[in-house]
């Protein structure tokens, strides 16, 4: 199976692995599976890691979590024209403003790949296309 996580995962994956339930860690660790890393993750996460609303230790560098998405055996998906157009066509539900999350959902939508995230907001996309599945940890 093919699965995008959402920034949320990959950062806990490095800091927080017990905020990573049983069933997603089951999911990311079988080397059966394909995990992506949407390039757009990797920007918010290089915005957090700038501002300070996220310290990792082991990422001094951008390419620090390039390396560390390499070590997981995950594969960065870069943001490319067809999730542009998906993108222009999401409707955000109420309450949910984060450009970088429409984005990460489209992507999703866009690759027909299911997206696993600690963000319950996400499961309102599954009305258009996006197959979810939630962290519960």
């Amino acid at each position: 199976m093919r699965y995008l996580i959402d920034t949320n995962i990959l950062i806990f994956s490095i800091r927080e692995k017990d905020r990573i339930s049983k069933d997603i860690l089951d999911i990311i660790e079988d080397n059966s599976n394909l995990i992506y890393v949407s390039s757009r993750s990797i920007e918010e996460i290089v915005h957090l890691l700038r501002i300070g609303k996220v310290e990792v230790k082991q990422w001094k560098e951008t390419k620090d979590i390039f390396s560390y998405i390499d070590e997981l055996g995950f594969t960065v998906d870069y943001f490319k024209k067809e999730h542009i157009l998906t993108l222009g066509k999401l409707i955000p539900v109420s309450g949910h403003n984060d450009p970088v999350d429409h984005a990460i959902v489209a992507h999703a939508i866009a690759n027909k790949i299911t997206l696993i995230s600690s963000d319950r907001k996400m499961c309102s996309y599954t009305d258009q296309g996006l197959s979810f599945i939630w962290n519960r940890a």
